[in-house]
């Protein structure tokens, strides 16, 4: 696309981002020759990103604003490691007219557009008053400076119901309000300055009409320093979950031909209403009801996550095509010339766990398995060893898939899915299957609402028996790897007659259940509770690549009745993380409940973290007499508060203090309840000890599971950062 002859005016470039974008940018510029140089906090010291580039400059702590958003540090580093240029990915500072201002005082090249088109086009008021000169269609409303709640509220009579209320400035659906009734409005626009407020130091707002079943539509275009402006067709990106993208596609299903040429063609002339250069998305929203109308909704002045599918549909990378535009090359084609070539779809793999209400989630990854073959792409900034905590957005990868038409593209995406594995850290892949599955989705009937009414229908398999067997045999062989030194010491059940099976209780998801085994770990005899006994062969393979060589994952291969299957299987805090056929399920070993000779008796309850994350506050103290629903601690993640609430009534015995920061299902507090007839009936001899139980968050009702776990917290006040 462009001449690529020309020599490049540097030869060192910086990326100032992390994660899987760093990754993907880092591997565009050792194909082209150049040296790279990452940056990191002290959360990323062992990241993807640091391994992969070249150099690696440290920034500061794990906070952004002392790191990935410190201008002059980035500045300094770029200065100290020779870059002639920098690469900002997305997010971060991507979008900063100040930072691009700084590369270019400090003579150093941005890979993105002037200062001038990213001030203009972050602010959607100016925006949207730019474009609209230029013939761009825009949302019908009232956008201007300095909007008081009483005008807003008289032209919304002269917009029409409902509106959309939005912040002027930032963007992710924070401040934004949808209002039906005019009665609501002046609540909304309250509430919705508080929010922008907090979020980017600007209260300004504007109001557009809600366009009905509204379609998430976006170009990508291309601008040289020469004038020339391309678009590279269009992605569908309506697949979101409270404005946040999850699946995307390239073309979109909706568009006809006529339709596609003139949204592009409206894409590149709100590039040249601000002399644009690189490549940028112009998004459009598109009314499924009728989708021969398009409107302007913003630009998006860097490369976006969803590029991937415009690369792969075009043939282009770019990223390269970034390089070389800011190098001053020139684009050498033309738009007839412009050609897309099948279809694409990418799905965003998060560190969140549907089944929690996609509470975000964390932890370290012992073990990873990317598909690959024809068709496939996988942008990670994962890698053994890598710590997801809660400082940074949950993204952790993007699983892509080509195909020659859209069903074929949806089917390669599916199955690399399946393929897509990723032990001690839950993540959204499940729930991504699902909704490549759902009916509207696979025939193109999409709209932003879609997700939102289908996440509520989605509940996680149950753990499946063959995965207990694998977590049972894996314990088995962790414990006595060696095999037997002597009949006394390894269980296998041996005694006079016949063999006595070996106990392991085990829960998972919404399943406690025992499993019995006979045998040996290679051989063995195995029953999970009620069901028919099956045999087992074990067949343990060594350590993941990157292990320490205790086998703490390994790969077993089990043939359980006659039916061979492989799982990998990874142990972390007391949680074995197996992965197999059905996906990945996390398993942990439960102690024997105590047996008592009265009646059921009553339990502890343990209170433990939805999420990893920091407490905000402690509202009791240890000691107190606490109700059923009283609330004990709130935790805090990306920008999402959670008050976690008493099960049961009894006294709490407060584990952790305020802006402590915990793990994913860390025990925070406990609820001691008096059991039933305690003092004149004791445990029967023999049994296990544990008066505890388990609360997960996310459980149902009380007896829901075979020890009758009870919801343990609501959430409240969520305000994530998008």
């Amino acid at each position: 696309m462009l001449n690529n002859n020309q020599p490049l005016p540097f030869d060192t470039v910086l990326v100032a981002n992390r994660g899987e974008i760093a990754v993907r940018v880092i591997r565009t510029l050792r194909t082209m020759g150049l040296r790279s140089v990452a940056v990191y906090s002290d959360a990323d010291a062992h990241a993807a990103h640091v391994r992969a580039a070249d150099i690696a400059v440290r920034l500061g702590p794990a906070a952004a604003r002392d790191s990935y958003l410190n201008i002059d540090r980035i500045v300094d580093a770029a200065r100290r490691t020779g870059a002639g240029a920098v690469h900002p990915g997305y997010g971060f500072l991507s979008e900063n007219a100040a930072f691009a201002a700084a590369l270019d005082a400090a003579g150093v090249v941005f890979l993105g557009p002037p200062a001038k088109a990213i001030e203009v086009m972050g602010d959607k008021i100016t925006a949207k008053t730019t474009v609209s000169a230029s013939g761009v269609p825009v949302v019908p409303g009232i956008a201007e400076p300095g909007l008081t709640d009483d005008r807003l509220i008289a032209a919304a009579a002269d917009i029409g119901y409902p509106v959309l209320v939005k912040p002027s400035a930032g963007g992710g659906g924070k401040g934004m309000r949808r209002v039906d009734d005019p009665a609501d409005l002046p609540a909304a626009l309250v509430s919705a300055r508080r929010e922008a407020a907090s979020a980017f130091g600007d209260d300004t707002l504007f109001l557009e009409r809600f366009v009905t079943r509204p379609r998430h539509i976006e170009v990508q275009i291309l601008a040289d320093t020469h004038g020339t402006v391309l678009h590279l067709g269009e992605r569908e990106c309506s697949l979101q979950r409270r404005h946040q993208k999850v699946i995307e596609e390239a073309p979109s299903p909706l568009l006809e031909p006529e339709t596609r040429a003139r949204i592009g063609a409206a894409a590149c002339a709100t590039a040249r209403s601000v002399d644009y250069v690189g490549a940028g998305t112009v998004e459009f929203i598109v009314s499924a009801d009728r989708p021969d109308e398009f409107f302007f909704m913003e630009m998006n002045t860097r490369l976006q996550v969803e590029h991937p599918v415009t690369e792969l549909v075009t043939g282009f990378d770019l990223v390269e095509c970034q390089v070389r535009i800011a190098a001053g090359q020139r684009i050498r084609l033309e738009q007839g010339d412009i050609r897309l070539h099948g279809h694409a779809v990418e799905a965003r793999v998060y560190a969140e766990d549907p089944g929690r209400g996609f509470l975000p989630t964390g932890g370290t990854v012992l073990d990873v398995q990317e598909p690959a073959g024809p068709g496939v792409r996988v942008d990670s900034g994962l890698a053994v060893g890598t710590v997801v905590g809660s400082d940074y957005d949950p993204m952790l990868a993007k699983v892509i898939a080509h195909g020659p038409d859209r069903a074929a593209a949806l089917a390669a995406l599916d199955r690399a899915l399946a393929e897509t594995a990723v032990l001690g850290v839950r993540t959204n892949t499940d729930f991504l299957r699902f909704l490549l599955a759902d009916p509207d989705v696979v025939a193109g009937r999409l709209d932003t609402a879609l997700l939102d009414r289908r996440a509520g229908d989605f509940a996680p398999d149950p753990v499946s028996d063959d995965v207990f067997a694998a977590a049972a045999v894996y314990r088995w062989l962790r414990q006595w790897p060696s095999g037997p030194a002597d009949l006394w010491s390894f269980p296998t059940g041996w005694r006079v007659g016949a063999a006595a099976p070996i106990r392991v209780r085990l829960a998972g998801g919404d399943r406690i259940v025992h499993v019995y085994l006979t045998g040996t770990p290679g051989s063995a005899d195995l029953r999970v509770e009620d069901a028919e006994p099956v045999s087992v062969t074990a067949e343990p393979g060594g350590a993941a690549a990157g292990q320490d060589s205790d086998d703490s994952v390994r790969t077993l291969t089990l043939t359980l009745d006659g039916l061979r299957r492989g799982y990998r299987v990874a142990e972390s805090d007391g949680t074995l993380w197996v992965a197999g056929p059905g996906g990945v399920a996390a398993v942990r070993e439960l102690a024997e409940e105590s047996v008592r000779a009265d009646t059921a008796a009553v339990h502890d309850a343990e209170i433990r973290s939805p999420m990893p994350g920091t407490v905000l506050a402690v509202a009791a103290e240890s000691g107190a007499t606490v109700a059923a629903g009283d609330p004990i601690l709130v935790v805090e993640a990306m920008k999402m508060e959670h008050s976690l609430t008493a099960p049961l009534a009894g006294t709490v015995e407060i584990l952790v203090a305020a802006g402590a920061s915990v793990r994913l299902d860390e025990v925070l507090a406990r609820v001691h309840v008096e059991p039933v007839g305690a003092g004149s009936a004791g445990a029967v001899p023999g049994a296990g000890d544990d008066r505890s139980r388990m609360v997960s968050p996310g459980s149902t009702t009380a007896g829901s599971t075979p020890d009758g776990a009870a919801a343990l917290y609501h959430s409240e006040n969520e305000k994530r950062q998008r």
